[in-house]
């Protein structure tokens, strides 16, 4: 019988900070950097405020931070507001098109400050959780790392609970500080995979994006988390062999453990986010902005745009003039491009009602359609039957009387491709989330820490740094 759930669980104790490659300790204090710098952002919308009243309102004995604020509230409640206070922006990175951050991060965050971890402490809690998250992904056809498994997956629809394998990395995370044996991490599991949550009518409903929801709800999973890591702790049992049945559609289990503790995969489908809006048309927004850079067009001299190609989710289901909601607008290509067109800066200035609201924005997109071309389309599934990290994507512009035409093969923030994201774009892009919250004083330092994380005794004096 395979024993999955147990070797995860060992992978998650037993794994030191010794263990860890240097680029896997880089990449998991740039991937905190972006998660609390967006919710930093997110308080100034109307969902993040909700979210924090909710953690206030919650309370319980103070034990953790809500990010942004002065108050501490208890775990459950401090990783249930910033879950969703992270999310709501949707700029925060992510691992093959999935959030796994923001389900691994909150409830580590919070209980590395209840308890009095390090920085290193929180670094390997994150890098065990997110590496966790990944192989399961992987198992599930969402996280796909090599040529046959883009061929095995193609036209096999992943499962519909987009980020149910997250909830076990949360945990992994949450138990390794709190300080859980083996046996203890293994019913831990078994308790995170019946919290799971997810709507029964995701796959109808996951293109409407008429309200505050998502199809994914971290905040809520979470508290999961912190749940199920507590639970085990007082000795409360869960199926110990959930992660280990076969009879699963479009499951390889195979694929979990292979390489544990010699390689890691989480970064190798890792994109951070240039945009506030959903990455699957970054690629496409990426041209748009190469060709209007390079040719110093302004909006009004641009006729039309044509994305070619899939072209992401031109209007996510909407009418293409529905921007209201925030989700509507994260999901609309033309909304999108009409923001970099005008040269509205990126970030929570992307989501203010004013923005949504501006005529000349609105009245913009009416130029961007999509334009079908099957030969190209051909030519797409090529690349990504050879190459995974390829995310190709061809726009058109006419403008002044001609056709500009851009082509890419990556994304600009692919930390596995050669326009990867940066230690000074995360640092720029903190700087600015942070910018309507904190001082210029406690952003600088709260930098300073998070990029040197490991050196930090006590988590406590980045809260105080990223709080008011």
């Amino acid at each position: 019988m395979s024993e999955i759930t147990r070797e995860l669980a060992r992978f998650a104790i037993e794994t030191k900070w010794e263990n860890l490659p240097a680029s896997i300790v880089q990449e998991t204090k740039q991937v905190l950097m972006e998660h609390i710098g967006c919710t930093l952002a997110a308080l100034s919308t109307d969902k993040g405020k909700m979210m924090a009243a909710l953690g206030r309102r919650f309370g319980g004995p103070p034990e953790a931070s809500i990010i942004g604020l002065g108050d501490k509230v208890s775990c459950s409640s401090a990783a249930l507001a910033n879950g969703e206070m992270m999310i709501t922006l949707d700029y925060h990175d992510i691992i093959a098109g999935a959030h796994d951050g923001l389900f691994v991060i909150p409830p580590a965050l919070a209980i590395a400050e209840n308890s009095g971890a390090s920085g290193k402490d929180l670094i390997l809690a994150v890098a065990l959780g997110l590496e966790i998250s990944a192989r399961l992904a992987r198992a599930s056809g969402w996280h796909l790392i090599t040529p046959e498994e883009v061929k095995r997956q193609k036209g096999v629809n992943p499962p519909t609970a987009k980020n149910a394998h997250s909830n076990y990395g949360a945990t992994a995370g949450a138990g390794r500080l709190i300080g859980l044996n083996q046996d203890k991490m293994t019913h831990a599991f078994g308790i995170a995979g019946h919290h799971i949550c997810s709507s029964v009518a995701a796959g109808e409903r996951s293109m409407s994006q008429s309200g505050m929801t998502k199809y994914v709800v971290p905040g809520w999973q979470n508290t999961a988390a912190v749940a199920g890591a507590f639970l085990a702790e007082m000795g409360y049992t869960g199926d110990t062999t959930i992660l280990d049945q076969t009879q699963r559609l479009n499951w390889h289990p195979e694929v979990i453990t292979e390489g544990l503790c010699k390689t890691w995969i989480y970064n190798l489908q890792l994109h951070y986010k240039p945009y506030p809006c959903c990455g699957a048309f970054h690629k496409d927004l990426d041209c748009f902005y190469n060709i209007i850079e390079e040719n110093k067009l302004m909006p009004d001299e641009i006729e039309s745009v044509k994305v070619i190609g899939p072209g992401g989710m031109m209007g996510a289901g909407s009418p293409l003039s529905a921007v209201e909601s925030l989700y509507a607008a994260q999901f609309n290509v033309p909304y999108n491009m009409s923001l970099l067109a005008h040269r509205v800066r990126r970030g929570v200035e992307w989501a203010d009602p004013d923005t949504k609201k501006n005529p000349a924005i609105l009245k913009f997109m009416s130029k961007v359609t999509p334009q079908a071309d099957p030969e190209y389309m051909k030519e797409v599934e090529k690349e990504r039957e050879s190459d995974p990290n390829t995310r190709p994507s061809k726009v058109q512009v006419t403008a002044r009387g001609k056709t500009f035409t851009n082509q890419i093969r990556y994304r600009r923030g692919d930390a596995f491709t050669n326009v990867t994201w940066t230690q000074e774009d995360a640092v720029e892009k903190f700087r600015h989330n942070a910018e309507r919250i904190l001082t210029k004083g406690k952003t600088g330092r709260a930098v300073d820490i998070l990029l040197g994380l490991e050196k930090l005794d006590d988590i406590s004096k980045l809260m105080t740094e990223i709080t008011l």
